[in-house]
């Protein structure tokens, strides 16, 4: 490790005294950087854990760049500078420092059920009685990580949009065993950040975005496995069409505002769609002419080479869509 990065390291375990409480990021990977940069932009102080010191390194580097790059494009979150949100940031690679006296824990590891059941049992012997233990999982129920677990009943999912930052709606998910006062501390906590949470009131598999998100992959994949629309035009379906009305309005506000009503909604178009829904089929299997005709598509249309910058082409409207979103908010009647 360089000097330098030692340096900033050593340093960032000293806490400033504007911070509001403490917050543990297992894992330092992209979810684990946004998460940490949501919570410092509140004033919390935030330890990253991780195993591989490179890791660490690199996620304070990456931390910095993006609070300067908020920065300039006038984004940055909170009434903190860059430097005292810098300043909120420590990193570990000792568990124990990362959990012990840490009011809330989000575990940010990857995507596998074994590694989550270890990191969750490795967790709760460092936490207290008031610590929660949260996991950023996109689709593993909490039950099935932490039902072996002394604290399970401190255990909660809060699943993040990504681009975290940028969108800021955050699924609650509860185990059968989760205390009530959990999912509310939680939701609390994340509307104190700015986030949107949303309470997936029991597990289901997939949760509610994904559930909501694969039922669309799979007609638009239909669609064009069945000849009827290009990949290009599908996804401008979207960027022109449902997407600009869905920025604003959920799909059951969309249909008591189509018609006088929901129920007036129903009586005109209820038949249609159970009509049409009847069509769809089976689920895709993602495999066959549909997969090579939709990859070449796709890589023509957003070159692999250009990813990153498509991404911060993105992630720059995204904040000004929620900064559009966020000034029309007073205006709406209610």
């Amino acid at each position: 490790m360089n000097r330098s990065i030692k340096k900033k390291m050593e340093s960032s375990n000293t806490i400033p005294v504007y911070g509001k409480g403490k917050i543990g990021i297992i894992g330092s990977g992209l979810i684990g950087r946004s998460w940490t940069l949501i919570f410092i932009s509140a004033g919390y102080n935030v330890t990253i854990f991780d195993i591989e010191q490179s890791q660490l390194s690199g996620a304070l580097v990456d931390i910095e760049k993006q609070l300067a790059e908020l920065q300039k494009s006038g984004l940055l979150r909170g009434a903190l500078t860059p430097e005292q949100q810098r300043a909120l940031v420590s990193v570990t690679s000792d568990m124990k420092e990362a959990i012990t006296g840490a009011l809330h824990i989000q575990e940010c590891v990857p995507e596998n059920e074994d590694l989550k059941r270890k990191v969750f049992s490795e967790m709760e012997q460092y936490a207290d009685d008031s610590t929660v233990l949260c996991s950023s999982t996109s689709c593993i129920v909490p039950s099935k990580f932490t039902d072996h677990l002394k604290r399970r009943s401190q255990c909660i999912v809060a699943h993040p949009v990504n681009p975290p930052y940028y969108c800021p709606l955050v699924e609650i998910i509860p185990s059968p065993w989760t205390e009530p006062s959990v999912v509310s501390r939680t939701r609390t906590l994340l509307e104190g950040v700015g986030q949107v949470p949303v309470t997936v009131k029991k597990e289901i598999d997939g949760f509610a975005l994904n559930r909501l998100q694969y039922a669309i992959i799979n007609e638009a994949w239909r669609l064009v496995a069945d000849g009827v629309m290009s990949a290009e035009d599908v996804d401008k379906v979207f960027t022109a069409g449902l997407g600009m009305r869905y920025a604003f309005c959920g799909p059951f506000e969309v249909i008591h505002l189509n018609a006088e009503g929901t129920a007036s909604y129903l009586e005109r178009y209820g038949s249609t769609i159970q009509r049409v829904s009847s069509t769809f089929g089976p689920s895709p299997t993602f495999t066959g002419p549909a997969f090579d005709t939709i990859v070449q598509d796709n890589d023509a249309n957003y070159p692999l080479d250009k990813l990153q910058e498509i991404r911060q082409w993105r992630d720059t409207r995204l904040v000004a869509l929620a900064k559009l979103k966020k000034d029309l908010e007073s205006q709406k009647p209610l």
